[in-house]
């Protein structure tokens, strides 16, 4: 593929154009809809002509370079599509993605519940290197400990995984977004393992901060969501 100046790929270029289009037609205060992003990438990574997994992370690593967000979707998509050629190495590119372009909540659902939660999905001799999330100093990191496992958990394939154990590391994060990511981690495990969230919250009601556990009973019935909310 043809770069242009600055080393910036063609495709990378029209990126970044197209999304300086479409933000253009964004009334002030507002950035460009999700749905819209997605739509232009698969255009462009069909453009792009490019399929292997190390030239399609190549073309990622640049369009995170620019630490803009909807280019950061951008890659996470394009990251997402070359899964079945992922092998255990990709840890190392999504983990330094994770600590140098991830800044907040919304890039770390994205690209945890997508790409990175599909190697882990993939991968699950990955998980002790997880779990060191837990003690990150960055807040998005310590969630993303929880998030990442959301797919596996969701395909009810959690052998090698330990999501009470991430809920016990993260039981006490000061951090409301943390929180909320384990509680979500743990809402989710109850669609699979009904019994075993609903005895964890039994255990652990005194010191599971709220936001945490009123988010982790959501998909019980009314009857025993009343029940574990009095407790």
């Amino acid at each position: 593929m043809r770069e242009t100046g600055g080393g910036m790929t063609d495709i990378v270029h029209a990126a970044a154009e197209e999304l300086a289009e479409l933000a253009a037609g964004v009334p002030e205060g507002k950035h460009i809809a999700t749905g819209d992003i997605r739509r232009l990438s698969g255009r462009l990574y069909r453009q792009a002509g490019v399929r292997d997994i190390d030239g399609v992370l190549a073309l990622c690593g640049e369009l995170l370079e620019r630490r803009d967000w909807a280019l950061g979707v951008i890659a996470f998509d394009w990251a997402h599509r070359v899964r079945a050629q992922y092998r255990p190495g990709t840890y190392e590119v999504f983990y330094r993605w994770l600590k140098e372009y991830v800044r907040g909540w919304g890039d770390c659902d994205d690209f945890c519940t997508h790409a990175f939660g599909e190697l882990l999905r993939q991968y699950k001799e990955l998980f002790p290197r997880v779990r060191e999330w837990t003690r990150d100093g960055d807040f998005w990191v310590r969630r993303a400990s929880a998030v990442v496992l959301i797919p596996s958990i969701m395909r009810d394939e959690r052998a090698g995984l330990e999501p009470y154990a991430i809920a016990d590391r993260l039981m006490a994060d000061p951090h409301y977004l943390v929180q909320k990511g384990y509680g979500w981690m743990l809402k989710c495990l109850s669609t699979v393992d009904r019994a075993g969230v609903e005895s964890y919250l039994e255990a652990h009601f005194r010191d599971m901060p709220r936001v945490a556990y009123r988010y982790a009973l959501e998909k019980f019935d009314r009857e025993t969501r009343d029940r574990l909310i009095a407790l």
